[in-house]
């Protein structure tokens, strides 16, 4: 079993570590060039529904669904408190 001390430095070092990698999973996911990928995957998607015999009304639905997918997980993603404690 580690001693107490071992888990602390442990800790630490994920503590210090983890925001820096978390910030930088969110610079990617929010910058423009993000932004252009997502518009990107969106019309994909939708083309790819529409070649597969999809009809418009059914693939505009599964699109937005799609999208709001998207958009859900980036709201839920920039609400995170990166690098701040409670304790």
């Amino acid at each position: 079993m580690p001693k107490p001390e071992e888990i602390a430095g442990i800790l630490a070092a994920v503590s210090k570590e983890v925001p820096g990698l978390v910030r930088g999973i969110l610079d990617a996911l929010f910058s423009p060039q993000a932004a252009a990928d997502m518009g990107k995957a969106v019309a994909t998607f939708y083309k790819s529904l529409k070649d597969g015999g999809i009809p418009e009304e059914q693939a505009l639905s599964m699109t937005k669904d799609y999208l709001g997918t998207l958009t859900k997980w980036s709201e839920t993603l920039k609400g995170m408190k990166v690098g701040t404690h409670e304790g």
